[in-house]
């Protein structure tokens, strides 16, 4: 088999494909062939020896948390009629190993891809999809809100934007570029600003009709989360999830700026996530059930596993849509 590993911290280019022993399942587990494996923008953190909130993985490491594929053995105590099944699973941030032709997944982790749902359109659900669900269960979307979406055209801003028209909400996104703001039009925005651009907080407020926002969901943090958080009117939620800003921060009041704008900020991942009734598994069996049911649509940018050093640096200079996803190919078999 072959993956993608990794053996000091650094830039892309510490990610190298080679041939490696084949998986082999312990107690509780399964193999599955990957058919596509999920990329996320912590996946570069830690690869570049960012802590971030997280501990740094132990080195050597095959990366990938996400990850789609077939069942082909199963270890002991696990049933037989995995194998052959379509599945997909959140390997854990700890396990990993997603960046492969083969992986090895705890059998309680899988679930079967719904018909109708792709491998690619799986993984993207059961990482960033299981996410977008809890966001907004907290956020509580009603046709009354007036929504900002910063990095609307990355894997989690798409899904935001689909479910604020879906609740009836206006949407305006932020997004890096024309093309980025021409794909969050596409997804139903009423309205789409590029913050590279000089006096993009003067477009925002044009594109808001001069309203104040309800809501503001924050993937991005620093300078930019700072700008559209402002754009909150008295009873506005600030729902921050990220900080993918070069800055690198999450975008945070004081209380005092709590009071004098009368806003509330919250941190909707992490604790807040977890303690969800039904936990983390019911928010990955309703996204991919969405997923199914045409509720949520993903953007898939796709990379060969072989390129998975491409795929970080084209994730981190911002060159990417929606989520990024490595697909095996049949010469990554040999």
């Amino acid at each position: 088999m072959y993956a993608v590993r990794q053996y000091v911290f650094g830039p892309p280019e510490t990610l190298v494909y080679e041939e490696v022993d084949p998986s082999v399942p312990g107690p509780g587990e399964v193999v599955l062939t990957v058919t596509a494996a999920g990329v996320h923008l912590m996946d570069t953190v830690l690869r570049a020896g960012r802590e971030m909130g997280m501990a740094l993985p132990r080195l050597p490491m095959t990366p990938g948390r996400e990850a789609a594929g077939v069942v082909d053995t199963v270890g002991s105590g696990v049933d037989t009629g995995w194998i052959g099944a379509r599945v997909v699973a959140y390997l854990g941030n700890e396990r990993s190993g997603g960046y492969a032709t083969h992986a090895v997944a705890a059998a309680d982790s899988l679930h079967r891809v719904p018909d109708g749902v792709d491998d690619a359109t799986a993984v993207a659900m059961v990482g960033t999809g299981r996410t977008a669900v809890g966001v907004l269960e907290q956020a509580a979307l009603s046709a009354e809100d007036i929504v900002v979406v910063t990095a609307a055209a990355g894997g989690m801003g798409i899904l935001l934007v689909q479910a604020a028209r879906r609740a009836g909400a206006r949407v305006i996104g932020l997004a890096g570029g024309a093309h980025k703001t021409e794909t969050v039009l596409g997804q139903g925005a009423d309205g789409a600003v590029d913050y590279t651009l000089p006096g993009w907080e003067r477009r925002l407020g044009q594109a808001l009709r001069g309203e104040a926002s309800t809501v503001v969901f924050d993937g991005v943090g620093g300078r930019l989360g700072r700008g559209a958080a402002e754009t909150l009117g008295s009873g506005g939620r600030h729902l921050y999830y990220g900080w993918a800003s070069d800055e690198g921060h999450f975008t945070t009041f004081t209380d005092a700026e709590l009071e004098r704008y009368g806003i509330t900020s919250r941190l909707v991942v992490g604790p807040s996530l977890f303690a969800l009734p039904g936990g983390i598994r019911r928010l990955e069996t309703t996204a991919l059930d969405g997923a199914a049911q045409g509720v949520f649509r993903p953007v898939v940018q796709s990379f060969s596993l072989a390129h998975a050093a491409q795929a970080h640096s084209a994730l981190e200079t911002r060159q990417t849509m929606g989520k990024v996803v490595l697909r095996p190919q049949a010469d990554d078999r040999r």
